[in-house]
């Protein structure tokens, strides 16, 4: 996992992205927040089980589904189960080392 900061690899309203095995933040103070830096390293476990591409797949069509029901990016973006999972347990430091495999799946519903 490699944490770079670049402003315009984030989309707009965002503070960081992840895409494996990279965390790109868009403030260098960012590089020393915990709780940012470990939503982002629940999302490099969620790639690695879904060997990285089929990940992203997921994600998309996800949106697309929660948006089309909602009507709403923000709603949409929030409910995405990979999101729900990662916001749940940023907070938790030690969440990834007890963390069971597909565990994102839990947050489907």
């Amino acid at each position: 996992m490699f944490v770079i900061v670049s402003r315009y690899l984030i989309p707009k309203g965002f503070r960081g992205i992840t895409l494996f095995p990279f965390i790109v933040v868009s403030e260098p103070d960012l590089k020393q927040n915990r709780i940012l830096i470990n939503h982002e390293r629940i999302h490099i476990r969620q790639q690695l089980e879904m060997l990285i591409l089929p990940f992203f797949i997921w994600y998309g069509v996800e949106f697309l589904a929660r948006f089309i029901i909602c009507k709403n990016k923000d709603k949409a973006y929030h409910s995405i189960s990979f999101e729900r999972e990662a916001y749940e347990n940023e907070k938790d430091l030690n969440y990834l080392k007890q963390r069971s495999y597909w565990k994102f799946l839990n947050y489907l519903n």
